[in-house]
């Protein structure tokens, strides 16, 4: 019995201490991600808006492993964008995964003209909406950026507590991707970012 007390006291030791590493690796991305905000010269935000940037509680239940299902041969798609227009996307890959026991699907986007600029050539593009849009997080859905390196043996980790808002969210004048309907999962992704608490700027 005393073995068994020693055993279940050490895992919750270990469990909170990887609790803690979780929290501390997304509060170090989420600090670069409000300082690239100050880097980028497009950017919609100013150092006194930061303040207005939220985020849900770091979760590691949303941090998965999909399985991914290459497409090849597709042909270019144009995504409607938030001011009407529209961008042209590949379908890279199909993902399937569970998620708070649900069975999920998205499809993997990969932009032409972005990967045309040799810093970018890896980057592929994971819009989504979920069950929060309108609630807790921006209405119109928001993105992940995926590195098609770390697709390992037909599998991809997965972060949502990383989903970020378009630059819409903030302010118009920009073209950002609307999520293809078939990008909807019909579960709370209760990780990430939230809707932004200032108001939306006008260029």
């Amino acid at each position: 019995m005393k073995k068994l007390f020693l055993s279940i006291s050490l895992l919750a030791v270990i469990t909170a201490a990887n609790a803690q590493s979780f929290k501390a690796q997304i509060a170090a991305h989420r600090k670069k991600y409000k300082d690239d905000f100050l880097a980028e010269q497009r950017s919609p935000l100013k150092a006194e808006d930061l303040h207005n940037l939220r985020f849900f509680e770091a979760d590691s239940t949303y941090s998965i492993v999909a399985k991914v299902e290459l497409l090849h041969n597709q042909p270019v798609i144009k995504l409607t964008t938030f001011n009407g227009d529209s961008q042209e996307y590949v379908p890279f890959a199909r993902l399937t995964f569970t998620l708070k026991g649900k069975p999920l699907q998205l499809t993997l986007f990969k932009s032409p003209s972005l990967t045309a600029i040799p810093q970018y050539k890896d980057h592929l593009f994971l819009p989504f909406t979920d069950q929060t849009n309108g609630a807790e997080s921006y209405p119109g859905g928001r993105y992940i950026d995926i590195n098609a390196n770390d697709i390992k043996d037909d599998g991809l980790a997965i972060d949502f507590n990383k989903a970020y808002n378009p630059y819409c969210a903030y302010s118009d004048g920009y073209r950002c991707p609307v999520p293809p309907i078939e990008n909807k999962l019909a579960v709370r992704v209760g990780a990430g970012e939230k809707a932004f608490a200032g108001e939306k700027k006008h260029r």
